[in-house]
């Protein structure tokens, strides 16, 4: 990654057609490293930091549009980024991510050739070592084939700073859910597209570079919030029969989780709308 003493010096856009959003939240020092790697126009989405990262981004990089959320919004920040941006093609980044010289300027061209394609997702290459992530390569496997004509195998995963998406497909869908928050929220997301009618693709020749600190994160907060997500996606979309294995787990995994999701049961309820066989049958074969 560039010296953080060039943050300032932009890299030239390869595409025009697409605008990265990043959301972050105190992690200005990650922001320093990633931010010039990025090459096309970049919507920074701040979740309330208290480190001073919006302040210190406007200043290092003019050209950045930052915009400065009153709360914490975790994933869902993504939304007001594709909101805002100019482009009919958005890629996600993390702040501790950015995408190869190439891979947007080759997803606009498969956007352009391909008019149902409403997700790309990328190759990941994890660290200094460039260590391929298993979820890529679980991605390449293709268990669920590809549709004819397509540019590559479908998903209904993926990892969100690791897909670039049309802008009419994502807000046709309404984004990331807000009640999700973190860790998990793509399924949701994947599924709605998928029964919207978009395809979503694996296309390696896309790639991310992905630079995630080793430690220093809760990860019993993770599995909780991982735990109430999948049961709460699953309320919201899945049969019946799979709510209750899904509850079934959640209460010998995390215990407290199943609570998490009690308290939102209501809402879930409201907004429970059962996927449409053909859209089932393949989250169900995943």
């Amino acid at each position: 990654m560039n010296d953080p003493a060039w943050a300032a010096e932009p890299v030239n856009p390869e595409s025009s057609r697409v605008t990265v959003v990043v959301a972050t939240r105190d992690r200005r020092d990650r922001l320093f490293e990633t931010l010039p790697e990025h090459r096309a126009p970049v919507i920074l989405v701040d979740n309330a930091s208290t480190d001073g990262s919006p302040a210190a981004v406007t200043e290092a990089f003019p050209a950045i549009e930052v915009v400065r959320l009153g709360e914490n919004r975790g994933a869902a920040a993504r939304n007001e980024g594709v909101r805002r941006a100019g482009t009919p093609y958005v890629a996600f980044a993390d702040d501790d991510s950015y995408w190869t010289e190439g891979s947007l300027a080759r997803a606009a061209a498969l956007f352009d050739a391909y008019p149902r394609l409403g997700l790309v997702t990328a190759q990941v290459l994890v660290g200094p070592s460039a260590r391929p992530d298993p979820v890529s390569a679980a991605q390449a496997a293709a268990p669920l084939g590809a549709p004819v004509g397509a540019p590559g195998p479908a998903v209904l995963g993926f990892l969100s700073c690791a897909v670039v998406v049309r802008r009419e497909a994502f807000l046709q869908v309404g984004g990331f859910e807000p009640k999700l928050f973190v860790y998990g929220e793509e399924a949701l997301l994947a599924m709605d597209m998928t029964t919207a009618g978009w395809w979503l693709c694996y296309v390696p020749s896309l790639v991310v570079r992905h630079f995630p600190r080793p430690a220093g994160r809760d990860g019993t907060t993770r599995d909780r919030i991982e735990a109430r997500n999948r049961l709460l996606t699953a309320v919201l979309r899945r049969p019946t029969g799979v709510v209750v294995r899904t509850a079934a787990a959640t209460l010998r995994e995390s215990p407290p989780a199943l609570w998490d999701v009690a308290r939102s049961l209501r809402w879930a309820l409201r907004h429970r709308r059962p996927l449409p066989p053909s859209t089932e049958a393949a989250v169900a074969r995943l």
